[in-house]
């Protein structure tokens, strides 16, 4: 992939996407938790921070809070976070969130045979009722500068409007020669009211016109785009490799813009033990990463985003696929290790795991 860099840019990296407060109740359930710790998490901010956090990029986010407690709360965990917050819309406050509120997230990290639990609270959010209009895409990408630009299929899904500013936002990107990645991350119960499996094709497929990285496993590729692999049993991470080079041998046939594509490979043996490892596709070739069988995991919530800005750096510094799926995996596999959504690992950490480093106590 030939990175088109601008001569001069303000931002390594740029994200648009919902942000909530997440609820965690520790080792315990939500049903039954008398305290919760607070974290901020959200797919596409995800990527933002751990470039920021782990890597050193400077990185902002595009979204949306109401202007209350809450939402100031989540401002200062982006800011702590050392995310730019130049470009966060707020909205009045009505009081008592009738029409406009911010999102929270209940998640609960699993353990052994019972698997993770996530309830979404983000009915008529902010960042669910931004539009297109509401960012001026010519400032960011045209003077401003950014030489990457990521987003996902889970805002998209949040609203029509949501949907709609996705499209104009990656169609404003690529004018100006931002790389622009995009996670799929489908999700049914998002897209079910705003039109179903139906609806979520129509919307990806335009957006995925306009991007350069396209990320996602074998189900999102089917579900989002609309393209099926045949004679696939999703048992085994040999299998689903399989599946993932299937699918992108189609995909890339219609869709000749895509210069890479990538996805994680989890075959899920606890809650707490995961077979763990990555494939990165470019130019004709198949790329995978180092394989971690029965990685133990803390907390699996923001491992892909990890992933993504893992993969996302290594193109950056690099710009070889090989070494890319290598960050990306290596970094996914840190941040499970530790709780929250986001990565609390640093990126000598992550080049240690690349090399086969081990977990032998530092002193």
């Amino acid at each position: 992939m030939t990175l088109k860099l601008r001569d001069k840019f303000t931002f390594d990296q740029l994200s648009l996407g919902e942000v909530m407060l997440r609820l965690d109740p520790g080792e315990g359930r939500i049903r039954t938790a008398r305290e919760f710790k607070a974290w901020e998490g959200g797919g596409e901010y995800n990527v933002a921070r751990g470039l920021r956090k782990c890597f050193g990029l400077k990185t902002a986010v595009c979204t949306a809070f109401v202007d209350n407690e809450v939402g100031h709360l989540i401002e200062d965990f982006i800011l702590q976070g050392g995310v730019v917050t130049d470009f966060i819309q707020w909205r009045p406050d009505d009081g008592i969130g009738r029409t406009i509120r911010n999102g929270l997230n209940f998640t609960e990290r699993g353990f052994g045979v019972r698997g993770a639990v996530g309830v979404s609270d983000r009915g008529n959010t902010a960042a669910s009722q931004l539009k297109p209009g509401d960012f001026n895409w010519d400032k960011i990408f045209g003077e401003l500068g950014v030489r990457w630009f990521h987003t996902g299929g889970i805002f998209a899904a949040l609203s029509e409007s949501t949907a709609a500013l996705t499209i104009e936002a990656v169609k404003a990107a690529a004018k100006y020669g931002t790389i622009v990645s995009y996670d799929l991350n489908y999700r049914p119960s998002l897209w079910k009211s705003i039109g179903g499996p139906a609806k979520a094709r129509e919307v990806n497929r335009e957006i995925a016109k306009y991007v350069d990285v396209m990320l996602g496993n074998e189900e999102d590729f089917t579900a989002s785009l609309g393209f099926e692999v045949k004679g696939i049993d999703h048992n085994i991470t040999k299998i689903e490799t399989d599946a993932f080079k299937q699918m992108i041998s189609t995909a890339v046939s219609e869709f000749k813009n895509f210069k890479v594509a990538a996805t994680t490979l989890r075959s899920v043996i606890t809650a707490t033990k995961n077979d763990w490892s990555a494939v990165c596709w470019m130019d004709g070739k198949f790329y995978e990463s180092r394989k971690y069988p029965g990685l133990e995991i803390l907390d699996r919530v923001g491992g892909g985003d990890s992933f993504a800005s893992g993969l996302i750096y290594g193109f950056l510094k690099t710009g070889d696929p090989q070494k890319a799926v290598d960050y990306g995996a290596a970094h996914g596999a840190l941040a499970m290790t530790t709780p929250g959504d986001t990565s609390m690992v640093t990126g000598k950490e992550v080049e240690k795991l690349m090399t086969g480093g081990s977990a032998r106590v530092q002193r």
